[in-house]
């Protein structure tokens, strides 16, 4: 008999052990901030749910038609003293989810640099903390550490107790940036930048997923993230600078393309200017960036002629996506641009004249694009300036 028990709880032991509560047992003190909310919040709800489910079965119990011994009173219409039982208790409970809501939503904003590494070690202003560029791609993430000149693909490390500082951002469309062990989900869009601080307080290895449908290849848009200790991280870091492959904007064009499962592998030399060019959907040479397209808009524009500067815009899928709708892939030439590899700076122009931007180190010259029109790729006119 002992035996078919146990047997009989195998099903069930087998259904926990595939539950996973690192929401509830995080790594990082900032998704233990989050943890203790819905804690609280949930027994503020209780407070209120419990008594209300205990008193139906009650009244069920008292007030059954078998039950003689109860009260029958048919003109009772009011009680001053129920009534404020019944709205002075909700009206508490919601004063109180309302005060730790706003608290906790100016504390926690992702935006906001952290405070303290745990809730009894405030953070030390000395230390610096690591930056770590996010961009999501179709259907991987790939990892930018400016600071070591690396990147990596679907693998993410951080020291522990070393604050992070996470920029985010995507090459076509919408995900969610989720670690559950170390922070709340932050969105990763096209052409915008996202942020989100965090700290991880324990080491070991920790799932980070996207949180956000975003086409056939989502199921597996997942990826490691390590906490390591300072030793761990200086070789993790060690390792990925081995590597021999190096990302450019060359590589970029060609790991941007939609994907499915792609192996974690490291890049041990990262274009510095990559991020940034990501980040304003330039990363074509000659393409103009959006930052220089709304510096151009910001001092006056180009009149009817910039009217066409939107069009390319609308949405880079068609190109970047390898989708064959829409015409014909074209974007607005940059009035200046990154040769690479040797990264010299030069200006596009048109009828002889230098077009200068504000790119440029030296001062910019917004010479009006009256006659502009959007180039195929790869046929914008440069030469040296």
């Amino acid at each position: 008999m002992a035996r078919l028990k146990i047997l009989a709880l195998l099903p069930l032991a087998a259904l926990l052990s595939g539950c996973n509560f690192v929401v509830m047992a995080p790594a990082g003190d900032i998704a233990v901030q989050q943890r203790d909310l819905i804690v609280i919040s949930t027994v503020l709800m209780l407070l209120i749910v419990l008594p209300v489910m205990a008193l139906t079965v009650w009244f069920a119990w008292r007030y059954r038609h078998s039950n003689d011994a109860a009260q029958y009173d048919p003109d009772w219409d009011h009680s001053t003293g129920l009534e404020l039982v019944i709205w002075s208790a909700p009206l508490a409970i919601i004063i109180c989810l309302g005060a730790i809501t706003w608290m906790g939503t100016h504390l926690l904003d992702p935006y906001r640099s952290l405070d303290r590494i745990a809730h009894d070690r405030p953070i030390d202003r000395a230390q610096t903390p690591l930056e770590v560029n996010v961009v999501a791609l179709d259907w991987k993430w790939l990892f930018i550490y400016p600071e070591y000149g690396v990147a990596s693909l679907n693998e993410l490390a951080a020291p522990v107790d070393r604050p992070i500082n996470f920029r985010i951002t995507a090459s076509s469309v919408m995900n969610s940036f989720y670690i559950p062990a170390l922070a709340g989900q932050i969105y990763a869009m096209p052409g915008m930048e996202t942020k989100l601080h965090a700290v991880v307080n324990h080491a070991g290895k920790y799932k980070g997923f996207s949180a956000n449908y975003s086409g056939a290849g989502f199921s597996g848009m997942h990826f490691a993230f390590h906490g390591l200790d300072d030793a761990g991280f200086e070789q993790w870091i060690a390792r990925i600078k081995a590597s021999p492959d190096a990302l450019g904007r060359t590589e970029y064009l060609v790991l941007e393309k939609p994907s499915s499962n792609e192996p974690a592998r490291g890049f041990g030399k990262v274009d510095s200017d990559l991020y940034r060019a990501i980040l304003n959907m330039c990363v074509e040479p000659g393409k103009m960036c959006m930052s220089e397209m709304m510096a151009i808009d910001a001092r006056g524009g180009n009149g009817m002629a910039g009217l066409r500067n939107t069009l390319p815009l609308a949405y880079d899928k068609y190109a970047r996506r390898g989708t064959a709708l829409g015409p014909e892939p074209s974007f607005v030439a940059g009035t200046c641009t990154v040769d690479e590899p040797q990264g010299r700076v030069t200006a596009a122009v048109r009828d002889g004249t230098p077009l200068l931007g504000a790119g440029l180190k030296r001062p910019a010259l917004l010479t009006p694009l009256g006659s502009s029109t959007s180039l195929p790729f790869g046929s914008t006119s440069k030469s040296e300036s």
